[in-house]
Parts: structure tokens; sequence; C-alpha cells
């Protein structure tokens, strides 16, 4: 009886991390096979808008596995119709396996929305569910959700200890629209994007309509942020109108404001490295807060993005002194778009209709006193902003 482990997902693109993972579960599993299946409709997630056919991602996935042992790609998910549920496709293998045990392989972020699956009974019947980490979780919540799954399913599982990559393949797609993709991807799959100009490699950004820049700001961002940037967008337009701003910079500057948010730190800290943007010790110390720094210098190096753009978004998270009114707009529409909901946000957005320093001071108080509770680092910037405004009262 082999040993079969199914990997499966949009693969858009597939990168190094998805082929670490294999190897790791290969090795840890004692795999006899693992199948790599590109979804044709991924039920878990809509693609972003520049996504590449389904006939083209599986491309990309033999040419990213290439080289790994005991491995294939699999175009079953492409030749049936309609959204590609792993329910479906395990029926299918079992049929075409009956006699070997199958593996259902996956990161933990699909491990946790499990229950969410189409039929995951029928998954948890037909193959063990084994589990890879993506980034350092917690474990106790990885217990957690194996013991309610194998409660609630009788599921099988294997929790793999792994090595990882923590690129996700949002963070891959912008890499590449910024330039900076070479240590993500095999160099077989780059030279694949670069020669089809696929993911807006070798495409000109620069000064787009701001139609065309929303659509891809948009699919440059994590799903779950997308309502958030549009909001802040509308809002800073808003803002920009009621203030005589200029309303087309602050609706750019708040569409890209967080261009490079999916990033992490080592993601981050690359495209510094690429861009010679300049970090002092605070910044080195948190990574995290390095996207306004970023995505102010992508706005302007990849976007064509104005000085009153890159100006207001470089500071669009921390504040600073002095700040001018587009600076200030975007720092505002940011805090209390419509799609923030905290204790508090009525009353800045009543004050930001009246008196766009108030509203600034509020956010500045709230964000340091956030801070200052959970022992956090405060940014000097912050500070600087806050006595700014306080010496002129």
């Amino acid at each position: 009886m082999a040993r079969i482990g199914i990997f499966g997902g949009s693969f858009n693109p597939p990168h190094l991390g998805h082929m670490l993972a294999v190897r790791e579960f290969q090795k840890k599993l004692s795999l006899d096979l693992v199948l790599l299946i590109p979804a044709s409709i991924p039920p878990h997630k809509q693609l972003s808008s520049n996504s590449p056919d389904a006939q083209t991602r599986l491309e990309l996935t033999r040419l990213a596995a290439a080289k790994l042992p005991n491995t294939e790609v699999l175009d079953i998910e492409l030749n049936r119709q309609g959204t590609s549920y792993t329910a479906d496709t395990l029926t299918e293998l079992k049929e075409r396996y009956p006699n070997d045990a199958l593996f259902l392989l996956m990161g933990t972020d699909m491990f946790f929305s499990f229950e969410k699956w189409y039929h995951p009974e029928r998954i948890t019947n037909l193959a063990t569910i084994a589990v890879a980490h993506r980034n350092a979780e917690p474990t106790q919540a990885l217990a957690d959700c194996a013991q309610r799954l194998k409660d609630k399913y009788n599921a099988r599982i294997e929790a793999v200890e792994n090595d990882y990559l923590p690129h996700s393949s949002t963070s891959v797609r912008a890499m590449l629209a910024f330039g900076c993709a070479q240590e993500y991807l095999s160099p077989q799959v780059l030279d694949y994007i670069t020669a089809n100009k696929l993911y807006y490699v070798g495409e000109n950004l620069k000064e787009l309509p701001f139609e065309r820049l929303s659509e891809v700001s948009l699919s440059l961002h994590m799903a779950k942020r997308v309502r958030h940037v549009i909001g802040c967008s509308q809002t800073a337009g808003e803002l920009a109108k009621y203030y005589g701003e200029n309303v087309i910079d602050a609706k750019r500057a708040g569409i890209l404001h967080d261009i490079t948010k999916a990033l992490n730190a080592e993601e981050q800290l690359h495209l510094c490295e690429k861009y010679d943007i300049i970090l002092n010790q605070f910044e080195r110390e948190n990574p995290k807060l390095l996207h306004a720094k970023t995505g102010a210098t992508i706005a302007k190096k990849v976007f064509g993005e104005s000085d009153a753009v890159y100006h207001a978004i470089y500071c669009h998270t921390t504040g600073k002194a002095q700040m001018n009114l587009l600076e200030k707009i975007i720092y505002l529409a940011d805090y209390m778009e419509p799609n923030r909901d905290f204790s508090g946000v009525d009353e800045m957005r009543r004050l930001a209709y009246m008196n766009l320093d108030d509203a600034m001071l509020m956010g500045l108080r709230m964000s340091i006193e956030q801070l200052t509770v959970r022992n956090m680092q405060i940014d000097p910037n912050s500070l600087a902003a806050l006595h700014f405004l306080e010496a002129k009262l």
C-alpha cells in the first residue's frame, strides 16, 4: 500500500515555500508520491484580478515541481466543471488509488478554516489530514483545532514539525510587481513569468488612471484588507474636497497607502535594500511598521506618484511634526474610514470635519496610549507629532 500526499491550491504563483512544504511532507510522512493539483476555481478565495488562467498556473506548477522527486502535477480539477472542491477531487483519487493511503496536505491557514469547507465529513472519511506550519503559530491553537476535528468528524490528523518559508502567494505577487521576487521563485518559474509578462512583470505601472491604479493596487493586497483600502481612499477624497485639498492626490494616496502591507518583516527589509531605503534603529527593531516607508517608495518608484502622495503615505502610520494638509488627511482617513469600528471612532469622525488638528490629537493620543498599555515601543515621530500639535493649543 502506497502513501500518497495530495497538495492542492491555487498556486498563484507556485513559490519556493510551496516546494519546501512538499519536501517536508515527503520526509516527515514517508510519502511514496505527492500529487500537486492546481485548482481551476478555488473555493476558499477569489483569485486576484492579475491572476493568470488555470492552464497557465498548471504550467507554472509543473515548472516549479520539475526537480522534485516522486511528484506529479495533475490537471483533474481543470478538467472538471465548476468550483474545485477537495471532496470531489479526493473521491476521484480514491477511485484511482483504491488500495492506497491518501494524505491531504495543507498549511495551518487552511487547517484552521477546515470546518467551513465543502463536505468536510467526506474529506475526513477519504484521507488523513496532514498539516504543516506556515509561520510560528501557537502550538496550542493547532492542538485545539485538531482535537475539535477529531471529535466532530472522527478525523485522522498528522501534525508535521517542519521547516518553512514565511512567504504567501499574495506577497510573492506583490514582490513580482515591485521587481524583488527572485529569491522566492525557481529560475524556471520566474523566466516563464517574465517571458509572458504575468503579475505586472514588464508592465509600465506609472501614472495610471485612477480606475486602473485601483485595480492594480487592490490585486496586491490581502483580500481581508481590500475594503479598508477602498474606504480609506474614499474618505481621503471626501476630506480633501471638504478642506480644499487636491482630491485626486488624496484618493491616489489612499488607494496606495497600504500597498506593501501584505509583506512580512523579511520582505519589508528586502524592499528597503532593493530601493536603498535608509532605516533608523527604531525601524530596524520594528520592521512591521515599515509598510509606510516602503509603501511610499513603491508609490513613487513603481507607480510614479507625486512627491505629495509620497510624503502622505510616508507618515500615514505614525504621523510627524509639522504635517501638511494632505498628510493629515491620509493619516485620519486610514484611522476613521467607514470599516473602522472602535470606541471613539464616531467622535474622531465628527472632529475631522470640525478641526483636523483636534482629530489628529485624538488619534495620536489613542495610539500612544494603546502602545503604552501593551508595553510596546512608541515611534519618535508619533511623539514629535503629538508635542507639535499640543504646543499649538
